[in-house]
């Protein structure tokens, strides 16, 4: 499996970039110029990029994030999240709904038809992330999962990663606890990457730009979770570029400056999905 240096030489492959957000473009404080200077490269080439984020959060209120970490608006052309595709869940139907997650989620729920109740009405519990996930695990949950559990709810995940960095520290995700309330026996529904409905609308937002659909082995995702973002582009049927300095930077045992190339190739070795090529950090 090739390591890249960048992806000028491998641009040419591809019309499509579905490319991660958190990882990728920035570490959750600080925005990675470089891999926003490759994109905006390829989108004067003539590509087109879309970001595809677990963010549970409609993607016009992940854009003002963006901005605010310095992530150039000319990186994209558009934006899809996971909380765009549970807002599609939700408005489907009008099942009473509890929602566990941190206040700066609200914006997942303006303008919803379906009630939003105290647990105890609820059939269905939508979860965007852990109240304080600094100083909280799964493990503060389990008697709350228990007794959704035992009431026969849905589990709506809004965001599938398990964990994602934080200026360089790791915070778990509403994803960690849908496989907890999964492990209970207990009905979950995944909104995000790896699964096929968030990738079905990045596409749909390509083609609308593009003018046409674009075959899938011109469509290039990127990101830095095997988990999510290789699985989602195996499970699609498109090239994958994996970004090793991300949320397995300490699994892989990256030093401070430099890529191990061995080190990296044991890991992906043991791993069960494998990207098309590698990279250390998104660069040109």
């Amino acid at each position: 499996m090739p390591v890249l240096d960048g992806i000028a030489e491998w641009s040419s492959r591809y019309e499509v970039i579905l490319c991660d957000i958190w990882g990728v473009l920035h570490d959750g404080l600080h925005a990675h110029r470089a891999a926003a200077d490759a994109l905006n490269r390829f989108r004067q080439r003539g590509g087109t990029v879309v970001l595809v984020s677990n963010a549970p959060r409609p993607a016009a209120s992940v854009v003002p994030h963006l901005d605010h970490l310095g992530v150039p608006r000319d990186a994209w052309d558009g934006i899809v999240t996971s909380g765009d595709v549970t807002r599609a869940v939700l408005e489907g139907e009008d099942a009473p709904y509890f929602w566990l997650g941190p206040e700066r989620d609200f914006p997942l729920f303006e303008g919803l038809a379906a009630p939003r109740v105290e647990f105890e009405a609820a059939r269905t519990l939508v979860c965007t992330g852990l109240l304080h996930d600094e100083r909280e695990t799964p493990e503060d949950y389990r008697d709350l999962l228990g007794r959704a559990r035992e009431r026969g709810m849905r589990f709506v995940c809004a965001n599938p990663d398990l964990v994602v960095e934080r200026g360089g520290e790791l915070v778990y995700c509403a994803g960690a606890l849908a496989e907890a309330y999964a492990e209970l026996g207990g009905d979950v529904v995944f909104a995000g990457k790896p699964h096929r409905p968030i990738y079905e609308s990045a596409l749909a937002i390509a083609a609308s730009l593009r003018k046409r659909e674009t075959e899938l082995a011109r469509v290039l995702a990127v990101g830095d979770a095997l988990r999510t973002d290789v699985a989602g582009a195996n499970g699609l049927g498109c090239d994958s570029l994996f970004v090793a300095r991300g949320i397995h930077t300490h699994e892989i045992g990256i030093a401070a400056l430099a890529l191990d190339h061995g080190l990296l190739s044991a890991f992906l070795s043991a791993a069960e999905v494998h990207p098309t090529a590698a990279i250390d950090k998104l660069a040109w």
